[in-house]
């Protein structure tokens, strides 16, 4: 049985795993990150790397490694650009693993190689015209047109967070606009617009984290809002609204026969069942196959692209 070695490397976390060619995860570590620069970054895949081969790795001869990156990423070339403006350093990351471990390696976007994963085990092998949107802490998309993931003139294609969408609660997003999708709709945009919005609602029930201690917990603003919570339903609407938006503007631009949406923030049935309220028929009619939750594990979508990176390491290899 042939397996690949996976590491989903995130902002917060490395998972690291053992995937077969169906997409079975044979083995699995978590490792602490945390906010470090690219080649701190490099030195943690490394080290847990090697760790994780000496643990529950043990045992098994994967034939090539994927790696599903934050940030910018060269794929083609193997090069890890940056992970965002403050933190850009090109690093030929795909030739260090491979000389350091002996096997292939291969790079790309963490939402591209959710989006390949999508393809190769999941909504993709009933169509080869989808999108793929991860709403998690961030949002982000992976476009396939024809069979073919969109990459852009930079490696930039589908950093659709940092998109207007008609809902206006003049919060500011980091990409230096205002009442982009990301900053009302991710988790770090509910946070954001919890706080912005708290003092227009004083009879919330919705605890606000001191600044700088962490951000407010999504699944208690569900739970709230549940319950008719002034500021949760506001918070709630707001977001369903933004992703239904987004989610139209992109079937208007790339004329996908399926939406496969992801990430924590759009699996509670609520918030689901509200984004698809807010879709017009119109502009959907063409979308034949509907927007749909993901099939795939969730919370190991991203280790499942990367394994599925790691396949096209191999198949590089053999060409």
């Amino acid at each position: 049985m042939e397996t690949y070695l996976g590491l989903d490397f995130g902002g917060t976390k490395l998972l690291i795993g053992v995937v077969d060619s169906s997409g079975n995860i044979l083995a699995r570590k978590r490792y602490s990150t945390g906010y470090v620069n690219q080649q701190s970054a490099v030195d943690i895949i490394k080290s847990s790397l090697s760790d994780f081969l000496r643990t529950e790795g043990a045992g098994f001869s994967p034939s090539a490694i994927g790696i599903g990156m934050i940030g910018r990423v060269d794929s083609e070339n193997g090069r890890w650009l940056q992970i965002d403006s403050d933190r850009s350093q090109p690093i030929e990351l795909a030739y260090d693993i491979s000389t350091t471990f002996g096997l292939p390696c291969r790079l790309n976007n963490d939402v591209k190689s959710a989006t390949i994963a999508e393809q190769r085990w999941g909504y993709g092998r009933l169509s080869d015209n989808f999108i793929y949107i991860n709403i998690g802490t961030g949002i982000a998309a992976g476009t396939v047109i024809d069979g073919r993931i969109t990459c852009g003139n930079r490696f930039n294609a589908g950093e659709v967070g940092h998109t207007q969408v008609g809902v206006c609660c003049g919060v500011r997003c980091c990409c230096g606009r205002t009442d982009c999708v990301e900053s009302i709709a991710s988790g770090s945009g509910f946070d954001l617009c919890a706080r912005l919005l708290r003092d227009n609602y004083p009879d919330s029930a919705l605890e606000i984290p001191r600044q700088g201690s962490g951000r407010v917990d999504v699944r208690r603003i569900y739970e709230l809002a549940r319950l008719g919570d002034s500021l949760c339903t506001v918070l709630v609407e707001n977001a369903s609204l933004a992703i239904a938006n987004l989610i139209m503007n992109l079937v208007r631009v790339t004329d996908p026969d399926t939406v496969v949406l992801g990430g924590g923030i759009v699996s509670d049935p609520m918030m689901f069942n509200n984004i698809l309220m807010r879709l017009h028929r119109h502009t959907m009619r063409f979308v034949t196959n509907g927007v749909v939750l993901t099939r795939l594990d969730p919370a190991n979508i991203g280790l499942l692209g990367a394994a599925a990176v790691a396949m096209e390491a191999l198949d590089q290899v053999e060409v």
